[in-house]
C-alpha cells in the first residue's frame, strides 16, 4: 500500500515538473532514507517548485530561506527577545522549525551561518542560550549551491557530509521546455496540489525500510566503493564513512521503492555518484587534467569487482 501511495506522489509531482522523473525520485528516495539534499543548479530550473511540491503531496510545513552574506545564525535557529509587557524574555523560533527547509544558495552566506545548520541537520535540534530545542519531525533540508556569480563560494566539507545525496534539475530538454511553454498559465500548478500521504506514513515506510536485507557480500561491495576515493590518484579528500552509511541507507529504500526485501549489486551502482560525489575534493592533478568527480567515481566502479547479484551471493 505504501508504495502504491510514493508512486501517486511521483505522478502528481512529475507533471507539475516536466522531464525530470529520475531527479524526483531521487529526492523522494533520499527523504524516504531520510536524508537532506543538496543541488548543485543554476537559478530558474524549478528549486523552489520541487521543494513546494515536495512539502504539498507529503502535508508538510515548509519554509524558504533565500541566503545573502547578511543572513545571521538567529534567523536560522531563533533567539530570545525581551517582552516589556511580561517582563521577561520570550523564546522566537527560526526558520529551522519546520518539515522542509528550502536553504536557497546556501553558499551565499557566510560560514558562520552556515555552520549554524550543522546541528539541526544531524542532530534535529537547536541550541540557543543553553537550551536544547528539537525541531519537528521529520526534518529535511533541501539546499542549493548556485556554481555562478560573485560572492558565491563552495562549501566546506563537513557542511557537505550533512547531505545524503546530491543531484542536480539542469535545463529541460527541448521537448519539455516545449511543453512548459505551451502550458504556461498565470495560477501556479503547484498550488492545486493535494496531500497524498502524511507524516505516519512517512514513519511506516521508515520502519519497513530499515527491514530491507543487505548481504555481507553487498556490504564490501559498498565499502571498497567509498574506501577507493582515499586511494584515488585523482582525489585529494575522499568519503568518510558518514558517506558508507549514507550508501547503504540509499540502497535499501532504491530496494524498497523497487518492491525488493533485498538489496543489489545495481542498487549500489544507481546510488553511489549521488551518495559520494559531493563528498569528495579532486586534488591539483586532477584539476590540471580537468576531470570531472563524475569521472572519476565511473572509474571507480568500473575498476571495483561487483558480487553476483541476487540475495545472499
Amino acid at each position: 500500500m505504501y508504495r502504491e501511495k510514493i508512486k501517486e506522489m511521483l505522478g502528481i509531482i512529475n507533471k507539475v515538473i516536466l522531464g525530470k522523473e529520475a531527479v524526483i525520485k531521487e529526492a523522494v528516495i533520499a527523504f524516504l532514507a531520510d536524508g537532506h539534499i543538496l543541488l548543485e543548479d543554476a537559478p530558474g530550473v524549478g528549486k523552489t517548485t520541487l521543494a513546494l511540491a515536495l512539502s504539498k503531496v507529503m502535508d508538510l510545513e515548509s519554509r524558504r530561506v533565500q541566503f545573502t552574506p547578511d543572513v545571521m545564525p538567529s534567523e536560522l535557529t531563533g533567539f530570545s527577545i525581551y517582552r516589556k509587557d511580561i517582563e521577561k524574555f520570550v523564546y522566537k523560533e527560526g526558520a529551522v522549525f519546520c518539515n522542509l527547509l528550502l536553504a536557497d544558495e546556501l553558499n551565499r552566506t557566510s560560514p558562520k551561518t552556515q555552520s549554524a545548520l550543522l546541528e539541526v541537520m544531524e542532530e534535529k535540534q537547536v541550541s540557543v542560550e543553553g537550551v536544547t530545542r528539537k525541531v519537528p519531525e521529520p526534518f529535511w533540508v533541501i539546499a542549493t549551491q548556485n556554481p555562478f556569480g560573485a560572492g558565491t563560494q563552495r562549501l566546506p566539507i563537513p557542511q557537505m557530509d550533512r547531505f545524503i545525496a546530491s543531484m542536480s534539475l539542469g535545463y529541460p530538454s527541448f521537448e519539455s521546455e516545449m511543453e512548459i511553454a505551451e502550458q504556461v498559465s498565470w495560477e501556479r500548478k503547484v498550488d492545486s496540489i493535494d496531500p497524498v500521504i502524511d507524516r505516519e506514513t512517512i514513519f511506516g515506510i521508515r520502519k519497513e525500510i530499515q527491514n530491507v536485507y543487505i548481504d555481507d557480500k553487498v556490504c564490501e561491495y559498498i565499502v571498497k566503493l567509498v574506501r577507493a576515493t582515499r586511494d584515488n590518484p585523482y582525489i585529494e579528500m575522499g568519503a568518510s564513512p558518514r558517506g558508507t552509511i549514507a550508501l547503504v541507507k540509499l540502497c535499501k529504500t532504491t530496494a524498497w521503492l523497487n518492491g525488493r526485501e533485498f538489496v543489489t549489486p545495481n542498487d549500489v551502482e544507481e546510488q553511489f555518484k549521488y551518495a559520494i560525489k559531493h563528498r569528495i575534493l579532486l586534488n591539483s592533478e586532477g584539476r590540471l587534467e580537468n576531470i570531472s568527480r563524475t569521472e572519476v567515481l565511473t572509474e571507480i566502479l568500473n575498476k571495483t569487482e561487483k558480487p553476483l547479484p541476487g540475495r545472499g551471493k
